[in-house]
């Protein structure tokens, strides 16, 4: 038997969309005052001018509590309280003797839902339906008490619910931009500990050194050199450990990569042309991917002097297929690109991460231009490592652009 579906989660720009609760939406439903209107205008009631009268004062009470009580000026809830309590008398009597007249206590519930928003306004809201009842019960339709009681206790409690939804959304975005304020300054607090859990001492030790080494060298050469040798012996390791923290800081998502893509080849004046299909994939496979991305678009701006660059990922293929393809010069044309692969993060680099895994990076020239093509075996997705085949055309790698095989 299937499972029921799983519910999408409401995302960030969908929270961000809702503005709040406007007070207009809560305009038009004076319109339900139009059948006591017709009653007056249509049943032969005695003195229409002064039913009407009474409906217009009702009229502009309801519109002026609504609107009075979303105003940000009013630092408390006096106004449209003594507005809602004054429509209390003023329903009473048009509800007592009006025809159709009982469908302004659904209207007063709804003034009460708004100006009584915390718990006391389910209570205000019951006095009301009872309220309406009892007029009811005095005019003796016994058939509108329940209509009445009906349209009170629904209004009202729409209302009342609807704005503690609309408020708990607008304290929900607050405590999304302080989370987010917080993670900014919690990241800003990680960086510069780890930079200066990484560089502090070590550079006191090369300061202390150094010095050492210039009061030496004038009577002791070989003790200078030994302390130079030392200080560059602290310097690689320290350059070794900045790296592989600055690996981690910016390790990103394929999504970000690609966004990144897109954003660095338009400001080298490439035209750039992003395909995706198909389902996400492993942790794994995601960062061998992105590290594919960022490495060949790189190579593409620096080297290529192409004017169009296309990438295309087919996640839904079998095998899984990611290609960076540009119009640009052929190898032979190419200046020798610096060797990228010391630090781990070029086309060298990538090379022993996938033949970590079984896989390949290969270089090579394609068309008019070069590419990059990644081949990833669809396998189970769950899998904490992926076999992994690229064939890749782009330079840089190895310094020629000749081909590249793991």
């Amino acid at each position: 038997m299937a499972g029921r579906p799983r519910r999408k989660p409401v995302s960030d720009a969908e929270i961000d969309k809702i503005d709040g609760f406007s007070q207009y939406a809560l305009l038009p439903w004076v319109l339900v005052m139009l059948a006591p209107v017709s009653g007056v205008l249509h049943g032969g009631y005695p003195r229409p001018s002064y039913a009407l009268a009474g409906l217009g004062l009702f009229a502009l009470l309801y519109c002026a509590a609504i609107v009075v009580s979303f105003m940000p000026r009013v630092q408390d809830g006096r106004l449209p309280f003594g507005l809602a309590l004054l429509m209390v008398p003023v329903t009473g009597a048009l509800a007592g003797s009006l025809p159709h007249a009982l469908v302004l206590y659904a209207l007063l519930s709804v003034v009460c839902a708004v100006v009584v928003p915390n718990r006391a306004g389910p209570v205000v809201i019951l006095g009301v339906t009872a309220l309406g009842a009892f007029t009811a019960y005095m005019r003796s339709e016994d058939s509108d008490i329940v209509s009445t009681c009906t349209s009170c206790l629904l209004a009202g409690g729409i209302v009342f619910v609807m704005l503690k939804l609309f408020n708990v959304v607008i304290q929900l975005k607050e405590t999304r931009r302080e989370l987010a304020r917080v993670a900014v300054a919690e990241e800003r607090l990680r960086f510069s500990r780890d930079l200066h859990d990484l560089l502090g001492q070590t550079m006191s030790v090369v300061a202390i050194k150094a010095e050492a080494v210039r009061r030496l060298a004038p009577r002791d050469p070989l003790a200078a050199a030994a302390q130079a040798e030392s200080i560059e012996q602290i310097s690689r390791k320290a350059l070794a450990e900045i790296r592989e923290a600055v690996t981690g800081y910016r390790e990103t998502s394929l999504a970000e990569e690609l966004d990144r893509a897109r954003s660095l080849l338009g400001a080298a004046r490439i035209e750039p042309v992003v395909r995706e299909s198909g389902p996400q994939l492993t942790a794994q496979a995601e960062k061998l991917l992105a590290w594919i991305v960022r490495e060949g678009v790189t190579n593409v701006v620096r080297h290529s002097g192409a004017r169009r660059c296309e990438i295309s990922l087919e996640r839904d293929a079998d095998p899984i297929r990611l290609s960076i393809s540009d119009d640009g010069t052929s190898p032979d044309d190419c200046p020798e690109p610096a060797d990228s692969g010391s630090d781990g993060n070029g086309l060298r680099g990538l090379t022993e991460r996938l033949t970590a895994v079984g896989g390949t990076l290969e270089a090579g020239p394609w068309q008019k231009g070069f590419r990059l093509l990644a081949t990833l075996p669809a396998r189970h997705r769950a899998m904490p490592a992926v076999a992994v085949a690229v064939e890749a055309q782009g330079r840089g790698g190895n310094g020629s652009g000749a081909p590249m095989t793991a």
